[in-house]
């Protein structure tokens, strides 16, 4: 059941608890109304902890700062004289 399923049972059992003032022998619509409701925020609860658990948070990934290889060369110019 997802978010949409549980909103409408809160829905359903909110209209059966307030809104109505229909009699049925046997069966009290307040209490089915009020059972409704509270499936449905444990169903809200239920999704809401599953879909915060399912969010996975990757970090940025940094770039890595190596040493470059430093290129020697031999021919008497690579000090920085006589270029």
């Amino acid at each position: 059941m997802g978010l949409g399923g549980c909103i409408i049972l809160i829905a359903a059992g909110a209209i059966l608890t307030f809104a109505t003032d229909w009699d049925m022998e046997g069966v009290n619509l307040d209490l089915v109304g009020i059972i409704l409701m509270i499936v449905g925020l444990i169903g809200v609860t239920t999704f809401s902890s599953i879909a915060r658990r399912r969010r996975v948070v990757v970090p940025p990934a940094t770039p890595v700062v190596g040493d470059e290889p430093h290129h020697h060369r031999r021919d008497g110019y690579s000090d920085g004289y006589g270029v």
